[in-house]
């Protein structure tokens, strides 16, 4: 089921990437046991969803992406850790740069020492999400972003689920298409997440770990890569190390990644009864399987932060919902505008002080 990415290279500076994606992949698995026609039948069937689902989401937003602009790829599980390994790489290279310049950074066997175990520590998260993940946008692949469906883990849930096999498949390619054409269609949008990353690097003290980054920029980007459990309140592990100033970029990204999560859902039940006969049962069954499969699931997910991505999913859903039928989708679509117009983690949780602000 995988179209393979590009490499990561071996060990480089402090971060032993080949290593974390062996490892990653080791972790996440291979996935559900399907013959080849299955599995290529279900190739197929996503790809033509990921392609229906452009028109039908520019018909709902009003959001118009270049055609092919961003090319979909489905991938496996070792495929997904690869493609994320290499977008991390990405993210903190300058980071790595910056740190093995500094007086005293290490060298020799305590550089190769510490890159293998940051390199375990990356290809464990990676592998975690890997074996979770259905889609995703991956914005800072070279020239547009790309899109990446991950077929063995949509099979999976679909079966656990017992959905319809195509009702389901068209059910989460609407999702991820419209984060495909969030970007695509919004082209600063890819600049303006990318700045905030590097303003998050820009803030590491010259003493500070690389481990430490690596799980405040992770907590940014696993926005973009979905997944998680839902809790009624609290801060991760990784909110609560950042300092005040770390703290302010993570609201900035919150608030984008509570919108693009939101719109994306918004889309998916906007459009989903018309063409998706079972959308409702799915729609049922998923959320409750959001909540979490076992005690050690739930609290993995909480120490990674990724319980608040589902607040991204409820809040900013209720955002857009408020927004929308406040001023209209047309009137929405301002938030698309400039990057000032983009909504504050403050403005997610009060929608009519945005509408005021833009509009007022």
């Amino acid at each position: 089921m995988s179209q393979g990415g590009s490499g990561t290279g071996g060990a480089s500076g402090m971060v032993d990437w080949d290593f974390a994606v062996r490892l990653g992949a080791r972790v996440a698995g291979d996935g559900p046991d399907v013959d080849r026609a299955t599995a290529d039948a279900a190739v197929a069937e996503l790809r033509a969803g990921a392609e229906r689902s452009t028109g039908l989401v520019r018909d709902f937003t009003g959001l118009v992406a270049a055609d092919r602009t961003a090319p979909v790829v489905v991938v496996d599980r070792a495929g997904w850790v690869q493609a994320n390994a290499d977008g991390f790489r990405h993210l903190v290279e300058p980071l790595v740069h910056r740190l093995n310049e500094r007086k005293g950074a290490p060298t020799g066997l305590a550089l190769a020492i510490g890159s293998r175990i940051t390199g375990a520590e990356v290809g464990l998260l990676l592998g975690f999400l890997g074996g979770k993940v259905l889609g995703q946008f991956d914005p800072f692949h070279e020239p547009s972003g790309r899109l990446l469906l991950v077929a063995p883990n949509i099979v999976h849930v679909e079966r656990e689920l017992g959905a319809d096999p195509s009702d389901f498949r068209l059910w989460v390619c609407l999702h991820e298409e419209t984060h495909r054409v969030q970007f695509t269609a919004v082209p600063w949008m890819r600049d303006h997440l990318f700045a905030q990353m590097q303003a998050l690097t820009a803030t590491v003290e010259p003493g500070a770990s690389l481990e430490d980054l690596l799980g405040k920029v992770s907590r940014a980007v696993r926005g973009v890569a979905g997944g998680g459990a839902d809790r009624p309140g609290g801060a991760s592990l990784l909110e609560l190390l950042g300092s005040p100033e770390q703290q302010e970029i993570l609201d900035r990204v919150t608030g984008v990644m509570s919108l693009l999560e939101g719109h994306a859902d918004v889309v998916m039940d906007g459009v989903g009864p018309e063409v998706i006969p079972s959308v409702a049962s799915i729609r049922s069954a998923f959320d409750q399987r959001r909540q979490g499969l076992g005690t050690l699931d739930r609290l993995l997910r909480r120490l990674l932060g990724l319980d608040a991505k589902m607040a991204q999913y409820r809040d900013g859903a209720r955002f857009v919902r408020h927004v929308v039928d406040r001023v209209g989708m047309a009137d929405f679509n301002a938030v698309w505008a400039e990057p000032a117009h983009l909504p504050s983690r403050a403005e997610i949780a009060d929608p009519d002080a945005w509408v005021a602000r833009v509009h007022g």
